[in-house]
């Protein structure tokens, strides 16, 4: 044992006493023309100082013998060009310079190198189109294993020079650029070990190559968001490595074979959302034992959920949404899936009831059932989702509202409860001794006829941040303790039968009158508003006060110059009187602000043209007076923004104000037409015979 230890020591002995090595002047040389290029540093040449060992520069790792192997500079800030000098470090097996400012293009000679195992420029500015006649002029690029273009400004076609001759490729990731035309095909031609290809957001048409067929090691394919719009090739499914199948966002056609998709029984993620497919999910589908992700969303297909989906215990993630699926969902015996934690079904033809098997889901974070034709009363089981975060229930034929809520009470980490457009007629439960939804930032019982007041047990949740109970039957005030919800900013009441005034408490509400640094908590599910608004972050919904289409009488307070982070105001359709408030003009982030079909008197305020962010304004339909100003913010608006104003003067409504009217112009009266007649046949009668005497007297003087 005293043998090997004395040649260890006597190995580190001489480490000790020899000089490291230092890199070469060629390549110190050849990183300083490098830093040359850059037109913004960010302090790197403190550390790349001419004189000093390369070796030692931030961002370079060299070999035992001192020669430079990677360079590694990602998320520094840099900007300039990529210097092609960088190609004459002959042992440089590393380069990432991802995550900067890079631009101009890509020196092809770093493509081309025989060095180079790992390239990535991903998200810079580049932007020139790489060259294409490169790749017949060299030899076999044996080395380079890993290339990422993505996220830069490239535009063209795909070129060659990528992928050919460069036999030991595996990776390549060219997504979220401008390449177009055909996606190319041969990438196996020279590769057999090539494994992962990403085309995804560029803006290639035409058909998916069938040559893809031919990479017998390819794992994952992406090319999402193009223009592809053909049918899935045959030859894919081929591929029984495939882990990671994803065209989302094409104008893909066709049906699922059900034969072919059997072949791909290694796949974990298949995402064939927002395409045309037609047909139904084929019973092959259970065969895909290692299926965890279904991505099949917006595209047309019909018919039932495959029983055999239940086969598919691996899975996590199920996104049907925005199809024409139908039947009862019972078929599916959810029991299995102990895995699932998302299920969305969203704008289907599901009927029935909601089969007791999901309340087995005990994994089920999002749970989406929205915009269906299931009926029925929640059954208590739904309290065993103890890890349930995201319900959407609305948009049925459910009943029951006070059992569904006091049921769902017991689902303790709710953070958005979406069950509006159910429950129709019944009335808005007042027990003041609910207790849960402590975790609820998103409540929406919106559409559903409620009658009632606003209850009194919303005021216990006080992480409430969006609370929609529009198009509802409520009635009476708005409650003062609505200022205790410190944490709402989105607040929807329109449509009801609300009455009283506007209360002062409204104008109290923490996260809309001062700078709060908003929780950026994040939908599990995208919500939409409307048919295009989708949201993920809840903290980007706009700031909102909803109080159109009800009862409310007086003035407009005042305090209203405390909602300073407002970006919508409504308070149209109502029964206020008074003027508009000078203050409003305050309100310098209001992008909407709809005052419509009330009693307002007065002028309309000169400070509303500071309201420089305003796309939406209505104040038609009220008593207001004055001239409308004709320059500023206010002067982009349609006249229809202020119809129904009869005193209101100015271009916009085509009535001239003050100073700037015309005399008025009488119509003359039959009588008077003909004394005016009168008068000009004698004074023509009168003028011609006088013109007539002048004639023969002047003709006497110079005849």
């Amino acid at each position: 044992m005293a043998a090997p230890s004395i040649a260890l020591a006597t190995v580190l002995l001489l480490s000790l006493a020899s000089p490291a090595t230092s890199c070469s002047e060629q390549e110190m040389s050849s990183l300083l023309q490098f830093l040359a290029g850059l037109s913004e540093h960010n302090g790197l040449s403190a550390s790349w100082r001419n004189g000093t060992d390369c070796c030692k520069w931030e961002g370079i790792t060299c070999s035992a013998d001192g020669m430079v192997i990677e360079i590694f500079l990602a998320s520094r800030g840099l900007e300039g060009s990529i210097s092609p000098s960088l190609a004459d470090l002959s042992n440089l097996q590393r380069l990432n310079l991802s995550y900067n400012s890079f631009s101009g293009g890509l020196p092809s000679e770093l493509l081309t190198s025989n060095i180079i195992v790992l390239l990535d420029v991903s998200f810079n500015q580049l932007s020139r189109v790489l060259q294409q006649n490169l790749s017949s002029s060299v030899p076999d690029h044996r080395s380079l294993q890993v290339l990422n273009i993505s996220s830069n400004l490239f535009t063209g076609e795909f070129p060659s020079i990528l992928w050919e001759n460069k036999s030991n490729l595996v990776v390549l990731n060219a997504s979220n650029n401008s390449f177009q035309g055909w996606m190319p095909s041969s990438f196996c031609i020279s590769s057999t070990s090539f494994a992962e290809l990403d085309l995804s957001y560029n803006q290639f048409s035409g058909s998916i190559p069938s040559g893809l067929g031919k990479c017998s090691a390819l794992r994952v394919l992406k090319a999402g968001h193009n223009n592809l719009n053909r049918t899935l090739p045959d030859e894919l499914f081929n591929v029984s490595s495939l882990e990671y199948l994803s065209f989302p966002d094409n104008g893909l056609r066709g049906i699922l074979d059900g034969a072919h998709m059997m072949n791909l029984r290694n796949l974990a993620i298949l995402d064939l959302g927002g395409n045309m497919l037609h047909g139904k999910i084929p019973n092959s589908i259970g065969q895909l034992k290692r299926l965890e992700e279904l991505h099949l969303e917006n595209n047309n297909m019909t018919g039932e959920l495959p029983s055999t989906l239940s086969n598919c215990t691996n899975i996590i993630t199920i996104d049907l949404k925005g199809n024409n699926f139908s039947g009862e969902l019972q078929k599916v015996n959810f029991s299995n899936l102990s895995n699932l934690e998302v299920l969305d079904l969203l704008y289907n033809n599901f009927t029935g009831t909601i089969p007791e098997s999901i309340y087995s889901c005990s994994n089920l974070i999002a749970l989406r059932l929205s915009g269906n034709n299931l009926h029925g009363q929640l059954s208590p089981r739904i309290g065993n989702l103890k890890s349930l975060v995201f319900l959407s229930l609305g948009d049925n034929k459910f009943t029951n509202i006070t059992n569904a809520l006091q049921i769902l009470k017991n689902c303790r980490n709710l953070t958005s409860l979406l069950i509006g457009a159910n429950f129709k007629g019944e009335a808005m439960p007042e027990d003041e001794n609910f207790g849960g939804f402590q975790n609820l930032r998103a409540l929406s019982i919106s559409e559903c006829s409620l009658s009632g007041k606003i209850p009194l047990w919303l005021s216990k949740l006080k992480n409430l941040e969006m609370l929609f109970l529009q198009r509802n039957q409520l009635t009476g005030p708005i409650p003062a303790w609505i200022k205790n919800l410190t944490s709402l900013f989105h607040l929807d009441l329109s449509y009801n039968n609300l009455s009283g005034e506007i209360p002062i408490a409204l104008m109290e509400m923490p996260m809309l009158t001062t700078e709060i640094t908003a929780i950026h908590s994040v939908f599990e599910l995208p919500v939409y508003l409307g048919h295009s608004l989708q949201y993920r972050i809840i903290s980007t919904f706009p700031k909102t006060l909803d109080l159109g289409h009800n009862n409310f009488t007086g003035a407009i307070p005042h305090e209203i110059i405390q909602l300073k982070l407002l970006a919508k105001l409504n308070f149209s359709f109502n029964a206020l009187s008074g003027e508009i408030p000078q203050q409003l003009g305050n309100l310098t982030n209001l992008q909407i602000l709809d005052l419509s079909s009330n009693h307002l008197t007065g002028a309309i305020p000169l400070a509303l043209n500071n309201l420089h962010f305003l796309s939406k304004f209505n104040v038609s339909h009220n008593d207001l007076e004055g001239p409308i100003p004709s320059v500023g913010q206010l002067s982009t608006f349609p006249s229809s923004s202020f119809d129904g104003n009869p005193k209101l003067c100015g271009t916009m409504v085509a009535r001239l104000c003050g100073s700037d009217e015309a005399p008025p112009v009488s119509v003359p009266s039959t009588e008077q037409s003909i004394k005016r007649m009168a008068f000009v046949i004698a004074f023509l009668t009168f003028f011609g015979v006088g013109v007539l005497y002048d004639q023969i007297v002047l003709s006497r003087y110079f005849g």
